[in-house]
């Protein structure tokens, strides 16, 4: 299955942004060079997540998993463009299947390892899912069982990594090599079938294919300067732009070692990075804001390996990029990523001050500008989501819109009621971005978060990155709640630092002493123990709207 029309795949490989490359060769190319050297690895506490053993392979050993279980796909049935369903945690186990199917030339569709039953059968029939791959059970759960209770009426085959199925299992190899033989791979032939986050409604499918996810690697790679020298952590769920695009291609692009990690495990996580010297790693804000609160939760490891974190995506704290540039030495790279659209990766090497890191973003048109990756090959314009007029003025905020070789080619067939481009082609994003000079973008907000009080706008992700940088604040989530007056009010949902007390007046002060316009001021504080998460991670924000509602307000 092709994505890409004509036109953009000429374009595009005549400009030199997207190149033969498949994401089985670069596979390849890696084994070859490195056959011997540390690939992936399993998180220490595997056998609490799907009763398996930790594993380690070398390239050359994950290359010979790959075609093993490639020819397992083949024996049951699974060919070229049949979509494989794939429930497992960040393990050997999930990036072994998940090359083994690219390799036959088969579409992987991830899920969070949180889907059950209802999300399941809904995706993987939109998908026309045709096998199923998990593990016996999925921290406690008996998973395989009940993926063989879905009703998805294309699913032929259900594959379980254990004693009696994937584990060990073979198939014939010469049917394998007949296979990769005749398979005529392009690449745009569609790769993974990626879902939207569903916070708002129903996930919508995102197909891609080599050309644009492999664009998305070089820009991942770059930013951060990751080499084959490098160790890298990967906490995020291998299921979107953050755990694909921003480790797991990256990995096959420079060949440096994987370390897995799932689920969130504080303890865990360190340890990792003391055990395996990782001197990269992703990580959210919030996490990284309560580390600089409580840096007694560090003294028990050596994070001295660690020379940059991945964090984001929007505008973040800059007390807390500061704070670990100046307290531990360690670069805080700013990610913004979409599944449909670019990475922007804000890295030291062009912004080295800390305070910029954590509120501007590379534009990818800036001009005589050569940022990491393939941004170069990128087209923005901000439009005004009111007018509809293009903005060219500093300062003021409008809806990005993006064309280049990232950008997706349009949602799965009966995923999604409108079209995500423009009359120009190019991508809607939903995402708020200001013009900061010729060089520069300052996100603002998602166009669904903008709360009008009065007729003025306001900026939750704005009003979020502020309140992070109260010294009692571990997180914040803001949220408009409606008033016959003033058409919304601001809401701001609290999870304050253990021990430490949040309130009304406390936020107000803070806020009015960073020097922010009164309008802008939250009427109301809520603290919280933890804000509401999807399973990739996602603030729930209609959930927090619904405690406000049964509340009465």
């Amino acid at each position: 299955m092709r994505l890409h029309p004509k036109e953009h795949v000429e374009r595009y490989t005549t400009e030199g942004w997207w190149t033969d490359d498949t994401i089985d060769r670069l596979l390849r190319a890696r084994v070859a060079e490195r056959p011997g050297a540390l690939a992936v690895a399993d998180p220490p506490n595997k056998a609490e997540l799907t009763g398996g053993r930790p594993k380690r392979l070398t390239w050359a050993e994950l290359d010979r998993e790959v075609d093993r279980v490639a020819a397992v796909l083949l024996d049951r049935g699974v060919g070229r463009d049949d979509v494989v369903a794939v429930q497992l945690p960040n393990s050997v186990e999930l990036a072994v299947t998940f090359l083994a199917a690219v390799r036959i030339g088969a579409i992987v569709t991830p899920f969070p390892v949180q889907f059950r039953q209802y999300e399941l059968t809904q995706l993987g029939g939109l998908a026309q899912v045709q096998a199923f791959v998990t593990c016996p059970e999925l921290m406690g759960r008996p998973s395989a069982e009940a993926v063989r209770q879905l009703q998805i009426p294309s699913m032929r085959a259900v594959l379980v990594w254990d004693e009696d199925d994937l584990e060990t299992a073979t198939g014939d190899p010469a049917i394998l090599d007949a296979h990769l033989k005749s398979l005529d791979t392009h690449p745009n032939d569609c790769v993974t079938i990626c879902w939207t986050s569903g916070t708002e409604a129903t996930p919508k499918g995102v197909p891609r294919c080599h050309y644009d996810w492999l664009a998305v690697a070089w820009t991942c790679a770059d930013a951060p300067a990751l080499t084959a020298d490098d160790v890298v952590l990967n906490p995020f769920p291998m299921v979107n732009m953050a755990g694909i695009g921003g480790v797991f291609l990256p990995w096959l692009r420079a060949g440096f070692a994987l370390i897995q990690h799932h689920p969130f495990d504080l303890h865990v996580y360190l340890g990792q990075i003391t055990a395996e010297r990782v001197t990269y790693t992703l990580a959210p804000p919030a996490l990284l804001t309560m580390l600089l609160h409580r840096p007694e939760a560090l003294a028990r490891f050596d994070i001295s390996s660690l020379t940059r974190i991945g964090s984001g995506s929007a505008p973040l704290p800059p007390a807390m990029v500061r704070g670990w540039q100046e307290r531990y030495g360690i670069a805080i790279i700013n990610f913004f990523g979409s599944n449909e659209g670019i990475a922007l990766l804000s890295e030291p090497s062009t912004m080295p001050d800390p305070g910029d890191r954590a509120r501007y973003f590379p534009r990818p048109d800036a001009p005589g500008t050569t940022w990491p990756g393939t941004l170069g090959g990128t087209r923005i314009k901000l439009v005004d989501p009111a007018s509809g007029e293009e903005i060219t003025s500093e300062g003021v905020p409008g809806e990005l819109r993006l064309s280049g070789p990232t950008v997706f080619a349009g949602y799965l067939a009966g995923t999604a009621v409108a079209d995500p481009f423009d009359d120009d082609g190019y991508l809607v994003t939903g995402d708020l971005f200001e013009l900061a000079g010729d060089r520069y973008l300052r996100y603002v907000d998602r166009t669904k978060d903008l709360i009008i009080r009065g007729g003025m706008n306001i900026a939750a992700a704005e009003l979020e990155g502020l309140i992070s940088g109260h010294p009692a604040v571990t997180e914040v989530a803001i949220v408009g709640y409606p008033d016959e007056v003033l058409g919304e009010k601001v809401c701001a949902f609290v999870v304050p630092v253990p021990g430490q007390a949040v309130d009304m007046e406390g936020i107000a002060t803070y806020l009015r002493e960073t020097g922010i316009a009164s309008y802008k001021l939250p009427e109301r504080v809520e603290t919280i123990e933890a804000l509401p998460r999807n399973a990739v991670g996602k603030i729930l924000k209609r959930e927090l709207r619904e405690i406000l509602i049964v509340a009465g307000d």
